[in-house]
């Protein structure tokens, strides 16, 4: 018995500070009338600049189910990055989501959100629909 609630103990400790990030930026994925624009000009960057930057692990996180048509956040963490990296990072996605807003159509498509100098901290997190970005 006492081993049992040893191995659950360990289990739930290792589940629960598994967490890695405690800073994220977040990017919005709003809908207009016809659902949210595609994240796949944001993943791709972030695949570049993690393969350019020889980073190990960069955490994605989405959390879906924010309304009726589909509205979403991704949250990039940003701990294991240096503060240049993290400048550089912010100017991409920064060019990257006024890229896409500015090619969409302007009554039909949604909007990307994005502020730089907005960091969310791991316990502002609302944990309810977030999962780690799989794709």
């Amino acid at each position: 018995m006492k081993k049992v609630l040893l191995a659950a103990a360990l289990f739930c400790f290792t589940f629960f500070f598994s967490q890695k990030n405690q800073n994220y930026l977040q990017i919005g994925y709003a809908s207009i009338c016809c659902g949210p624009p595609s994240e796949k000009p944001v993943i791709t960057y972030l695949k570049e600049f993690k393969k350019k930057n020889q980073i190990r692990n960069l955490e994605i996180l989405v959390q879906r189910g924010l309304g009726r048509e589909g509205e979403f956040n991704l949250y990039v963490g940003t701990d294991h990055l240096t503060q240049n990296q993290r400048s550089r990072l912010k100017r991409g996605i920064s060019a990257i989501v006024s890229n896409q807003n500015n090619k969409r159509e302007q009554n039909s498509s949604g909007l990307v959100n994005f502020d730089s100098a907005t960091v969310v901290h791991q316990p502002d997190l609302d944990t309810k629909n977030l999962t780690i970005y799989k794709k």
